[in-house]
């Protein structure tokens, strides 16, 4: 009687420490299952890891599809153009933009297309009409349809303005800003050209190594270095620092303690920059930039020039000596050689 108590106690103890066991490693599946993404691979047979949402193999996954475009005010004519405020899908946003129309019938084949990418402005001082004024009208007098982007959470565009570097947001809102302008029957599909500044050229460089249907690319002072150099080398100034969350803002910090540093695991930096993906630009590029530039360094232009000829692309590279961001002094010039780049690849 006395064996048969122990041996029932060990029984007991033993079932209670596999049970203990059991309920332990299924929360350790679960908590793990809710930090990493992961999905099941083609055959159905496993799970893998899914690429980050920021890294352009995460863009190339997506779907762009946009949307038709709806009119929603009508604005006064420009000099040989028309202008109208319009609006578009990306993912569930409803996003405005300034689209010119060329006045008169449109060459063979249709007009070409620029979609222009604005750089940072304090998202709720934003307003469709107002600022780059002078540089749509470069681009618009010139025969280009041109469309502008107000992006997710600017002006009166739905969604939330989370920055342009630490998700791919307005990044996809330019993909879908393409698809919705190819829908236009007036255009000519195979003639879409894409022009940036600041952070408006690092939203360029995204696109154009994502999507074949930009066929060139002009970029005025852009935020167009690796990941890596925005890291270690890109400060701005107070006054430029985007005026949102500080939760939105620390993508540096966020990135460094979740993957480590760029030294300590430059995979994943290279995952999410685009000048490691420039062997597949889907066009030629013209850069421009100031010496005295206190927003963005222009080494990181001169940088991207080197990049884009040792992948064997065609790429030009304008330095303003004393100039500033917005090219101040040279506007007329660089938006001539603008003007001219985009002729040759898109007109000619």
């Amino acid at each position: 009687m006395k064996i048969s108590l122990i041996l029932l106690a060990i029984l007991l103890a033993a079932l209670f420490f596999w049970a203990f066991s059991f309920s332990k490693s299924q929360n350790a599946m679960t908590n793990d299952s809710d930090i990493v993404d992961v999905t099941k691979d083609e055959d159905g047979g496993g799970l893998i890891s899914a690429p980050h949402p920021l890294s352009i193999s995460a863009l190339r996954s997506g779907k762009y599809p946009g949307s038709e475009l709806v009119e929603e005010d009508v604005l006064e004519n420009g000099s040989n153009y028309k202008r109208s405020i319009v609006s578009y899908k990306s993912e569930s946003n409803k996003i405005f933009a300034l689209l010119t129309v060329p006045v008169g019938q449109p060459p063979e084949g249709g007009w070409p297309v620029i979609i222009f990418n604005h750089g940072y402005i304090p998202p709720k001082e934003y307003r469709t009409t107002e600022r780059y004024v002078a540089y749509v009208d470069g681009f618009a007098r010139n025969g280009y349809v041109v469309f502008r982007s107000d992006y997710r959470g600017h002006g009166s565009s739905e969604g939330v303005a989370t920055g342009g570097y630490g998700n791919n947001d307005y990044t996809i809102d330019i993909l879908n800003a393409v698809s919705s302008v190819k829908k236009l029957s007036y255009i000519n599909q195979e003639k879409i050209g894409m022009w940036g500044h600041s952070m408006g050229g690092h939203i360029t460089l995204r696109n154009m190594v994502v999507n074949k249907d930009i066929k060139v690319g002009v970029i005025w002072a852009g935020v167009v270095a690796s990941y890596p150099d925005l890291v270690n080398n890109w400060r701005r100034r107070p006054s430029v620092v985007p005026s949102i969350s500080p939760s939105l803002t620390s993508w540096r910090s966020r990135f460094s303690v979740e993957f480590g540093t760029p030294e300590e695991n430059p995979d994943f930096w290279n995952s999410i920059s685009s000048d490691h993906y420039l062997s597949d630009i889907s066009g030629p590029v013209q850069i421009h930039h100031g010496t005295n530039d206190e927003s963005v360094p222009h080494a990181f232009s001169e940088k991207l020039q080197d990049k884009a000829k040792s992948a064997g692309k065609v790429s030009e590279l304008y330095i303003y000596e004393g100039d500033d961001h917005n090219l101040s002094q040279n506007f007329n010039t660089a938006m001539n050689r603008s003007v001219a780049f985009f002729d040759k690849y898109l007109k000619d």
